[in-house]
């Protein structure tokens, strides 16, 4: 998969929510390519590496709007409230995940949120 295909595919998934660029949890299952049990089950293992402020639970309003601006079926149709992982958060997932695929979708997952915040403040 090209670098520019891979780009764009992580930045249709990151989201701003509190005023923070985030990505929601199933998502981050996606672009590692496992399920979301897994990525949940990563985070409740570790809660240390977890602190306030580096996992965002959304509230009912914020899932709302989430749907209405982005028309995400997969937390349309979910009875429980998504999570959605801050840059530290993704930062932190990083130290559990392991092997070459998680390696490189960090990577890619970084460098997809450094261009997000870059192209922000010029926009401001």
């Amino acid at each position: 998969m090209s670098e520019t295909v891979r780009y764009k595919q992580i930045e249709e998934k990151i989201i701003v929510i509190r005023d923070l660029p985030v990505i929601l949890v199933n998502d981050v299952a996606e672009l590692y390519e496992v399920e979301t049990r897994e990525i949940n089950q990563a985070v409740k293992n570790n809660p240390a590496k977890f602190p306030k402020g580096y996992i965002i639970e959304i509230t009912n309003d914020e899932k709302q709007e989430v749907i209405k601006n982005f028309d995400n079926p997969k937390i349309k149709y979910s009875p429980t409230l998504p999570k959605a992982f801050t840059e530290k958060g993704l930062y932190m997932l990083a130290t559990i995940l392991k092997g070459e695929k998680a390696t490189q979708t960090t990577i890619e997952i970084n460098f997809a949120l450094m261009k997000f915040k870059h192209t922000v403040r010029r926009k401001k």
